[in-house]
């Protein structure tokens, strides 16, 4: 019990930490970028249900 609340409070403070520095440091992303991304994360989950139903069934 004493190991996982170490990792949680260590998880805990970096978060802290690394939320404020993403948002500084990270540029800037325009509505065309995301609609460039986004056009990819459909095919992704696909690909990712099928290679999940092999795993599932022959592994």
């Amino acid at each position: 019990m004493g190991n996982l609340l170490i990792i949680l409070g260590v998880l805990f403070l970096l978060l802290i930490v690394a939320v404020p520095l993403i948002e500084r440091f990270g540029g800037k992303q325009s509505d065309a970028d995301i609609s460039k991304m986004s056009r990819y994360i459909l095919p992704l989950i696909a690909l990712l249900l099928v290679l999940q139903a092999i795993r599932h069934f022959f592994f």
